[in-house]
Protein backbone atom coordinates (compact mmCIF):
# COMPACT_ATOMS: atom_id res chain seq x y z
CA UNK A 1 0.00 0.00 0.00
CA UNK A 2 1.18 3.25 -0.99
CA UNK A 3 4.27 2.03 -3.22
CA UNK A 4 3.68 4.80 -4.99
CA UNK A 5 4.16 7.20 -2.20
CA UNK A 6 7.39 8.76 -0.96
CA UNK A 7 8.23 6.15 2.70
CA UNK A 8 8.93 9.54 4.08
CA UNK A 9 6.22 10.94 3.36
CA UNK A 10 3.62 8.51 4.79
CA UNK A 11 5.79 7.67 7.74
CA UNK A 12 5.38 11.42 8.22
CA UNK A 13 1.77 10.95 8.39
CA UNK A 14 1.95 8.63 10.26
CA UNK A 15 3.96 10.21 13.32
CA UNK A 16 1.54 12.65 12.64
CA UNK A 17 -1.98 11.09 12.52
CA UNK A 18 -2.61 8.22 15.33
CA UNK A 19 -5.75 7.26 14.00
CA UNK A 20 -3.50 6.76 10.06
CA UNK A 21 -1.17 4.98 11.76
CA UNK A 22 -3.09 2.33 13.51
CA UNK A 23 -5.26 2.18 10.62
CA UNK A 24 -2.26 1.52 8.36
CA UNK A 25 -0.78 -1.19 10.93
CA UNK A 26 -3.83 -2.70 11.07
CA UNK A 27 -3.83 -3.15 7.38
CA UNK A 28 -0.49 -4.23 7.60
CA UNK A 29 -1.97 -7.33 9.41
CA UNK A 30 -4.63 -7.97 8.02
CA UNK A 31 -2.17 -8.41 4.79
CA UNK A 32 0.01 -10.56 6.27
CA UNK A 33 -2.55 -13.45 7.90
CA UNK A 34 -4.62 -12.79 4.41
CA UNK A 35 -1.17 -13.99 2.78
CA UNK A 36 -0.41 -16.84 5.43
CA UNK A 37 -4.04 -18.02 5.08
CA UNK A 38 -3.76 -18.07 1.26
CA UNK A 39 -0.75 -20.07 1.30
CA UNK A 40 -1.94 -22.23 3.88
CA UNK A 41 0.28 -21.12 6.68
CA UNK A 42 -2.54 -19.84 8.83
CA UNK A 43 -5.59 -22.50 8.41
CA UNK A 44 -8.70 -20.58 8.71
CA UNK A 45 -12.30 -21.03 6.91
CA UNK A 46 -13.43 -19.68 3.82
CA UNK A 47 -15.80 -17.32 5.61
CA UNK A 48 -13.16 -16.08 7.80
CA UNK A 49 -10.51 -15.08 4.88
CA UNK A 50 -13.45 -13.68 3.30
CA UNK A 51 -13.88 -11.60 6.34
CA UNK A 52 -10.66 -10.47 6.55
CA UNK A 53 -10.29 -9.59 3.22
CA UNK A 54 -13.03 -7.14 3.21
CA UNK A 55 -11.79 -5.45 6.32
CA UNK A 56 -8.78 -5.18 4.96
CA UNK A 57 -10.59 -3.92 1.57
CA UNK A 58 -12.10 -1.06 3.87
CA UNK A 59 -9.18 0.07 5.50
CA UNK A 60 -7.42 0.76 2.02
CA UNK A 61 -10.12 2.71 1.07
CA UNK A 62 -10.21 4.47 4.25
CA UNK A 63 -6.23 4.86 4.87
CA UNK A 64 -6.49 6.47 1.00
CA UNK A 65 -9.02 8.63 1.51
CA UNK A 66 -7.02 9.98 4.48
CA UNK A 67 -4.09 10.35 2.42
CA UNK A 68 -6.30 12.30 -0.26
CA UNK A 69 -6.98 14.73 2.38
CA UNK A 70 -3.72 14.93 3.18
CA UNK A 71 -2.82 15.70 -0.07
CA UNK A 72 -5.51 18.48 -0.81
CA UNK A 73 -4.70 20.32 2.41
CA UNK A 74 -0.86 20.46 1.35
CA UNK A 75 -1.94 22.17 -2.26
Amino acid sequence: MFENQQRDDVEALMKADAEFRRLYQHHQELDSKVHDAEIGVLPIDDMTLSGMKKEKLHAKERLQRMWDSRAHRIN
